[in-house]
């Protein structure tokens, strides 16, 4: 009897533990932006480009956290700078920024073009 409990026991603490390391390696990757109103608040100046092609990256914006991805283009925008991963100056004009992206309304369609910037968001 006594094995019984103490072998439930160990197969609800892995349970546990497996589910708080897949609920916390959400987070771990995420790709959380904040949007700066000034240049030298930001990590990096980012230019939005009219067409797909003349982008580096590939950005659709996400509703959640949790759908945000590893820097694959995935975004999802925050509230507050403390809360973001990255802090973005959104500048008027590509020769300005450090990365151009495109705005896609299609999350499949996401990712980096120009992937010798990829560092940019690490």
């Amino acid at each position: 009897m006594e094995f019984d409990i103490d072998h439930k026991t160990n197969i609800l603490k892995y349970k546990l533990s497996l589910f708080l390391l897949l609920w916390l390696s959400q987070y771990a990757y995420t790709q959380k932006v904040f949007s700066t109103d000034h240049a030298y608040q930001a990590d990096i100046k980012v230019a939005v480009v009219e067409h797909a092609y003349q982008a580096d990256l590939i950005v659709y914006k996400v509703d959640h956290q949790y759908q945000a991805g590893k820097n694959n283009g995935l975004w999802f925008f925050t509230d507050h700078a403390y809360q973001a991963d990255k802090k973005a100056f959104f500048v008027e004009h590509a020769y300005q920024s450090d990365l151009k992206i495109y705005f896609t309304e299609n999350a499949y369609q996401a990712g980096w073009q120009e992937k010798s910037l990829m560092y940019l968001l690490y």
